[in-house]
């Protein structure tokens, strides 16, 4: 198998297990290019955006949404869980006095049998759909921590598991903030990315406006896969070799974030944890069985921009700037400082990648 320029300056050397995509790995590609396509029929021209979303998917992670009113967010989770056979989808629209029990559910004493009954909220869903979640108070921001982190909650007492696959999509507004409860760090570090859709391009817009003349067009989307295909899609980003010289520069990465000028505190470890799941996730999308260093590089802002509480004179910057501007070069130096691995020799013939 021919090997991308990037791999062989790295000084990587694959094992004969992985020379070739096994058949497993071949099969959770088609998966992943399946679901894609699928989605793609409902929301025009953000394939990138959406693969983002599928490799938290495929990583088991969870995802949340930046972006103004109107860009398919709630769409787009619609289209996650009718692209799969028999998903549920849930949606959480947050205010200041839902409660925690409106998410995780409560028990109900039930008059014939004398007891108390537990009856299920939202969040025991295969999809869930947390809608402005800045808008919801600590409290029932706080009960979506045990959700997230170990796919269980807890009322009364009594431990309950919730659904396999299980993809939590929260979204914020990043206009609006009056009357908004900030998401403390803890929390946000519960994502294991940030990612914004934007508006469509003219043409795609375009073509949004002449497909919803008659019906939308998830009244006629179709499922293409089923749940157990999301489970093989999991367990085989689990195949995807990463090299130690990779796995080292991860950390490495990580580790500066934490001594950046401009930085109060770093990424956590579970940062770490994160971007070399998503690195092995973006690889097996991409139809690779190995991790190269361009996974790490587009990884680094999604995963780890979030996690990262920067100094007033960083914010102040990125004020002029514009956040995304700001975090773009924020990044763009954290590579100069901890470069790739034989970096100058894997750009030296970038018609091998």
């Amino acid at each position: 198998m021919h090997l991308p320029c990037g791999v062989r300056a790295a000084g990587i050397a694959l094992t004969e297990a992985v020379r070739e995509i096994p058949s497993r790995l071949a099969d959770a590609t088609g998966i992943a290019t399946r679901f894609l396509d699928n989605v793609e029929t409902v929301i025009h021209g953000k394939r990138p955006e959406i693969t983002l979303v599928l490799t938290a998917l495929a990583c088991e992670g969870h995802v949340l949404l930046e972006d103004v009113p109107g860009t398919a967010k709630t769409v787009l989770a619609r289209a996650i869980a009718a692209t799969v056979e028999d998903t549920e989808l849930a949606r959480v629209q947050c205010t200041p006095d839902l409660m925690p029990t409106d998410v995780t559910g409560l028990a109900v004493f039930d008059q014939k049998q004398r007891d108390f009954e537990f009856r299920p909220g939202p969040i025991f869903a295969n999809v869930v759909l947390v809608d402005e979640i800045n808008r919801a108070t600590p409290k029932t921001q706080a009960a979506l921590l045990e959700a997230m982190a170990e796919r269980q909650v807890t009322v009364d007492g009594v431990t309950r598991p919730l659904p396999d696959p299980f993809l939590l999509l929260a979204t914020e507004n990043p206009i609006e903030h009056e009357g908004t409860f900030p998401l403390p760090e803890a929390q946000v570090d519960r994502f294991f990315l940030k990612a914004s859709l934007g508006y469509p391009g003219a043409e795609n817009e375009l073509r949004i406006l002449r497909d919803q003349r008659y019906e939308h067009p998830l009244d006629s989307l179709r499922s293409v896969l089923d749940v157990e295909d999301v489970r093989r899609l999991q367990r085989a980003v689990k195949d995807v070799y990463c090299d130690a010289l990779i796995q080292r520069w991860i950390v490495d990465l990580v580790d500066a974030t934490r001594v950046a000028p401009g930085v109060l505190v770093g990424a956590s470890v579970r940062g770490t944890l994160a971007l070399e799941r998503g690195v092995r996730g973006r690889a097996l999308l991409g139809g690779r069985s190995f991790v190269v260093p361009t996974d790490v590089e587009a990884l680094l802002l999604p995963v780890l921009g979030h996690r990262i509480v920067f100094a007033p004179s960083f914010l102040a910057g990125a004020r002029r700037l514009g956040p995304k501007v700001a975090l773009a070069g924020f990044f763009a130096e954290l590579l100069e400082r901890v470069p790739p691995p034989r970096a100058e020799l894997a750009r030296a013939a970038p018609e091998d990648r």
